[in-house]
């Protein structure tokens, strides 16, 4: 079976499997509590399909390997291995990549930053092969992006910015470049970019702060813990928190690490209009995976009824990743809450509704004296995009 948007918010046909899934990503569940008698139960169809669409197959191969696969049928036991070994063979190749971007910019004196993918995996899991990913991010400074641009291209990649555009100053929602032939996707954020946090990045304090990790016998740079965190935290924000795996890297990263600053994590997060993005993250993982708000942030998120809200909203539509997305004015309320609401919440709805990415450019994308007709229209096609469902 392959979820389809057929499904509606709300759906139970799949909530054993859901609810399984869950289970399997809680970091502070142990072998003894685990509830494996569930898997004689499941429709492992089902099960594989939504770990796959929710980036856990990982998570879910170590919790029945934990568990010595009890009652799961050999069939199912056999693709969920065929999976996870193509996606650990696939991290591998990206592993290699992330090493050789890596020191193509060191080389060239563009300083860049690994987020999300390996260093959350091994944030979070210890490993940086347990979490599923597609793609290698980068951050990098906007001033930087016309010789990154150019070296990019220099290593064989294609561009999915038009040269063109980068020259005109446009601003898409990511820089991407593929490499023809592969499925190796490489992407590059800058602190124009993520447009999703509510005040601008302080990307030089980022960089100011980055420091050194160990992957895979290699030391690569990384961003503080508390600013990795907070940038993933943004980040399912910006998409709904449609994947369970996001929220399973949250609890996972506040369950392994208690040397936590959370007075930094905190200001951060209100420096760029994120207090209530962070309260969401910390209540979803407490909701679903039963991992407590850490005590310095408890009370703060206790009081906050609209991020508990926020979560209870997420729950409804994360089971269907992302194949019933809420539709036009559920997304509008929800980014206007998430943002602190009040004149907070609509500055910052209205700064996403204007901001022009390459899908509003059209063939014009070489024409600075085409931004205001764009930023125009860019309203009229997110309306024509999202109002089914809304």
């Amino acid at each position: 079976m392959t979820l389809t948007a057929s499904y509606s918010f709300g759906d139970k046909t799949f909530d054993k499997e859901w609810r399984f899934l869950c289970a399997c990503a809680a970091p502070l569940l142990t072998a003894s509590n685990f509830p494996i008698s569930l898997a004689a139960e499941l429709n492992w169809n089902v099960t594989l399909e939504l770990a796959t669409a929710h980036g856990v197959l990982n998570l879910l191969a170590a919790r029945l390997k934990e568990n010595g696969f009890q009652d799961i049928p050999a069939a199912a036991r056999a693709e969920l291995q065929s999976r996870t070994r193509a996606k650990n063979l696939f991290t591998l190749s990206l592993t290699a990549e992330l090493f050789r971007v890596l020191d193509e910019f060191r080389q060239a004196g563009i300083a860049v930053i690994p987020v999300k993918g390996p260093v959350v995996s091994l944030l979070a899991y210890g490993d940086p092969g347990m979490r599923n990913y597609a793609d290698l991010d980068f951050l990098v400074r906007q001033e930087e992006i016309p010789p990154a641009n150019a070296l990019m291209r220099k290593l064989q990649f294609q561009a999915g910015v038009p040269e063109q555009a980068v020259r005109a100053g446009k601003i898409p929602g990511e820089y991407q470049f593929t490499r023809p032939g592969t499925e190796l996707i490489v992407e590059l954020h800058t602190e124009d970019t993520l447009r999703y946090y509510p005040r601008p990045m302080r990307i030089n304090d980022l960089f100011a702060r980055q420091r050194r990790v160990p992957l895979d016998g290699k030391e690569i740079p990384a961003l503080r813990l508390e600013d990795e965190f907070l940038f993933d935290c943004i980040h399912g924000t910006k998409d709904f928190w449609e994947r369970l795996m996001w929220a399973a890297d949250i609890a996972a990263m506040v369950a392994r690490h208690p040397e936590f600053d959370w007075a930094m994590t905190r200001q951060a997060a209100k420096d760029v209009g994120a207090r209530r993005m962070l309260h969401v993250a910390l209540a979803l993982a407490e909701s679903l995976f039963g991992v407590l708000v850490p005590a310095p942030m408890a009370e703060e998120v206790r009081k906050d009824i609209a991020a508990r809200s926020l979560v209870e909203q997420i729950e409804t539509w994360m089971p269907l990743a992302g194949y019933a997305p809420p539709g036009l004015s559920n997304r509008a309320r929800f980014r206007w809450k998430v943002a602190g609401g009040g004149l907070a919440g609509a500055a910052f709805l209205l700064r996403l509704s204007l901001s022009t990415t390459e899908e509003d450019w059209g063939a014009a994308n070489e024409d600075r004296n085409s931004r205001l007709w764009e930023a125009v229209k860019r309203p009229f096609r997110l309306i024509r995009k999202y109002s089914q469902g809304s």
